[in-house]
């Protein structure tokens, strides 16, 4: 039975809008986006505004304290090396467990990505880079493995838009996954593994995007 379609609701579209923004680095750490001028910008009221802000909020794609307005969120190198360190050992316990197998959620997210036109905003890359990674995840069949690395999704993908000057050419970024998700597929366990641990060993550099040094993947 085929279900009719929700249409998108305004407080939605406009949470669509700003992440969109956000994720594609349009919108760049640290900027402050108070309600008032979010609303006149989009010819919304500040209701709706709201509503979306505490959205992205509760996603983790903006913050937002005590008497100031939602931001964007510094990711500092000191971060990223930090996700990458709690990354690892939860992405090697799914190369343990789906080595030798492919993952057909995977193999369609990279596909996806790969079907993306050159000009389109990095923010659907990194969906792409997420969905990937996420079916990774599912494949092994662990809810609480899914439940601990979910954990990590809005500091990832606020981390994966620093990588927006490195991969210029996004056909780099799909030749990586598409060889790590080849090494998981043809096993055996410990070349998998060393396929998961090399693609995260990421090289972030200094803080300025142009002395970022190409990642392994990520």
């Amino acid at each position: 039975m085929t279900l009719p379609l929700r249409p998108v609701s305004t407080v939605g579209a406009l949470a669509d809008a700003l992440r969109s923004r956000v994720l594609s680095g349009e919108i760049p750490p640290g900027t402050a986006l108070p309600e008032q001028e979010i609303a006149a910008a989009y010819g919304v009221a500040r209701p709706t505004v709201r509503e979306a802000l505490a959205s992205l909020v509760n996603e983790g794609v903006l913050r937002r304290e005590r008497n100031r307005s939602a931001y964007v969120p510094e990711v500092t190198l000191s971060d990223l090396e930090d996700l990458m360190y709690v990354r690892r050992p939860l992405e090697d316990l799914m190369a343990r467990a789906v080595a030798g197998r492919t993952v057909p959620g995977a193999e369609a997210a990279l596909h996806r990505m790969a079907a993306l036109p050159h000009d389109a905003p990095w923010s659907e890359t990194v969906a792409e880079h997420m969905a990937l990674h996420q079916a990774l995840i599912e494949a092994v069949g662990s809810p609480r493995l899914e439940r601990l690395y979910g954990a990590l999704s809005a500091e990832t993908r606020l981390g994966l838009v620093r990588l927006r000057e490195v991969y210029k050419d996004r056909d780099v970024l799909i030749s990586e996954h598409r060889e790590l998700l080849d090494a998981i597929a043809d096993g055996p366990q410990e070349a998998a593994r060393a396929a998961v641990a090399a693609h995260l060993s990421h090289s972030w550099g200094g803080e300025g995007a142009g002395s970022l040094s190409r990642p392994a993947g990520g």
